[in-house]
C-alpha cells in the first residue's frame, strides 16, 4: 500500500494521475451542474427528468462505442504523451461550448457539449491504463490501477459536491479553469512512444471496431474480464442516472441530498479501490471479484427493500439536515456506500488483468475494446432505464435490474478466476 502511495511522488505517476484527476473532475463537475440544473430548474416532471437523465448518460457514453477502435489504435502506434496533450487542447474549446450552455440555459447545447466530452474522454481512456505498464514496473501495475481508480472517484466525488451545491454561473467558470490546469498537467506526462509503429490506423468506424472487439473477444481470459467490467459499468450507468430522480421523487429530498448520494457513492469506489490493492498484495488476481460482485447485488437489494418502504414524501423537498434525521436514512447511506466498496473492489483487478496479460504494443487495443463493449452495455442499459420509465416502471423498481444483474458478473468472474488464478 505504502509503495503505490510513493507512486505519487514520481513524475512517472504523478503527472498522469493529476491530468486524469483533473479530467474525471470536470466531467463530473459539468455533469452534475448540468443535472442539477435541469432536474431542480429547468424541468418540472418526474417522467421528463428521469428520460433527461437517461438520454445524458447514453449521449456522454456514445463516442466510446463509435470511436473507441480509432482511439485504442491511435494509442498504440503514436505516444501516449502527445495524444494526451491533443485531447486536453480540445477540452478547452469543449467546456466554453458548456459553460455558455449552463449560463444560457440551453439543454441542447448542454447535451452536445456533454457529448463532446465523451469523444474527448474516449481518446483519453485507452491512454490512462495502457500507459501504466509502460511506465511502472510488474509489480506495481496493480496498485497504480487502484490509485487511478480512487483518484478517480474521489475526483468524482469533489466535483459532484461542487456541482451539485455552488451556483450554475460558478460552475461554468470553473469548468473552463479547471480546462486550462489539466492541459498544464497534460504537458508534464513523460513520453510514452510506441513498442511498434503499425502501418497506419483504420479509420472506418464500424469495420475497426468489428475487428478489434472479434479479435479481442476471441481470447478466452479477455473476454471473460471485458463481459465482467461491462456488467458492471452497465449497472453504474443506471445507478448514476437515478440518483437525482431517486432523491427528489422517491425520498422527497433536495439537490444537497442527490449530490450526498453521488458523493458516498464515490467515496465507496475509490475505498474499494485501494482496499483490494492491499487484500492482494500487489498480485493481479480475480480471486475476490465473485464475493465482490455477489456482495454488491445484496447491498443492492436491500437499497431497494428500504426505498420500497419509504413514506410517501410531501409537497416540499426536506434539505441535507432533515434527511439525515428521517428514519430509514442512514441505512439507504450505508446500503449505498457498500454498493461503491464492493463495486471498487470488483473492477479493479479486472482492469489490471487486462493490461498485464497482453503485450505493451497491444495495451491500447485492449483496453479500447474493453470501452467499446463497456459501452455498449451501458448505452444499452441507458435504453432499457429510458424504456422501463416510459411505461411507467417505478424509478425505485429499476434497482432490481441492477442487483440481478450482479449474479452475471459474479459467474463470469468466477470464470476468470478458475480459469486464470
Amino acid at each position: 500500500m505504502h509503495a503505490s502511495v510513493r507512486l505519487l511522488a514520481q513524475r512517472r505517476f504523478l503527472p498522469l494521475f493529476a491530468t486524469q484527476f483533473l479530467n474525471a473532475f470536470n466531467d463530473n463537475l459539468y455533469k452534475t451542474a448540468m443535472v442539477i440544473l435541469v432536474t431542480y430548474g429547468i424541468y418540472s416532471d418526474e417522467t421528463r427528468e428521469a428520460q433527461f437523465n437517461a438520454l445524458a448518460g447514453g449521449l456522454f457514453i456514445l463516442p466510446f462505442l463509435l470511436l473507441s477502435a480509432v482511439s485504442g489504435q491511435l494509442a498504440d502506434c503514436h505516444d501516449k504523451s502527445r495524444i494526451i496533450r491533443i485531447v486536453k487542447t480540445a477540452e478547452i474549446f469543449i467546456m466554453t461550448a458548456g459553460a455558455a450552455g449552463l449560463l444560457l440555459h440551453s439543454v441542447p447545447l448542454m447535451l452536445a457539449a456533454l457529448f463532446c466530452m465523451g469523444v474527448h474522454s474516449t481518446f483519453f481512456g485507452p491512454i490512462k491504463y495502457a500507459i501504466l505498464p509502460q511506465h511502472l514496473e510488474g509489480d506495481e501495475v496493480l496498485g497504480g490501477t487502484g490509485l487511478v481508480e480512487a483518484g478517480t472517484y474521489c475526483a468524482i466525488l469533489t466535483g459532484t459536491i461542487l456541482g451539485g451545491v455552488i451556483p450554475t454561473q460558478t460552475a461554468a467558470i470553473l469548468v473552463l479553469l479547471i480546462a486550462v490546469i489539466g492541459r498544464i498537467c497534460g504537458q508534464q506526462v513523460p513520453d510514452a512512444p510506441p513498442d511498434t509503429r503499425d502501418a497506419g490506423v483504420d479509420f472506418h468506424i464500424l469495420r475497426s471496431s468489428i475487428h478489434l472487439v472479434s479479435s479481442t473477444m476471441h481470447v478466452p481470459r479477455l473476454f471473460r474480464a471485458i463481459i465482467a467490467i461491462s456488467v458492471f459499468w452497465g449497472q453504474g450507468a443506471i445507478l448514476a442516472a437515478q440518483f437525482p430522480p431517486l432523491v427528489k421523487n422517491v425520498l422527497g429530498a433536495d439537490a444537497h441530498v442527490a449530490t450526498l448520494f453521488l458523493s458516498v457513492f464515490s467515496v465507496g469506489v475509490a475505498l474499494g479501490s485501494v482496499a483490494i490493492n492491499r487484500l492482494l498484495n500487489g498480485t493481479v488476481s480475480a480471486r475476490f471479484a465473485p464475493i465482490s460482485a455477489i456482495v454488491m447485488g445484496l447491498f443492492v437489494l436491500d437499497l431497494y427493500r428500504v426505498v420500497k418502504g419509504w413514506p410517501v414524501p410531501g409537497d416540499d423537498l426536506v434539505d441535507f439536515a432533515h434527511f439525515i434525521q428521517m428514519p430509514g436514512a442512514q441505512h439507504v447511506l450505508i446500503d449505498l456506500f457498500g454498493v461503491a466498496v464492493s463495486g471498487g473492489m470488483f473492477v479493479v483487478p479486472l482492469y489490471a488483468f487486462l493490461t498485464t496479460t497482453v503485450s505493451k504494443a497491444q495495451t491500447g487495443r485492449t483496453v479500447a475494446a474493453n470501452n467499446i463493449v463497456n459501452s455498449a452495455a451501458m448505452v444499452v442499459a441507458a435504453a432499457i432505464l429510458f424504456v422501463l420509465v416510459h411505461i411507467g416502471v417505478s424509478v425505485a423498481d429499476t434497482l432490481l435490474f441492477v442487483a440481478i444483474a450482479s449474479v452475471g458478473a459474479a459467474a463470469m468472474a468466477w470464470r476468470l478466476h478458475k480459469a486464470c488464478d
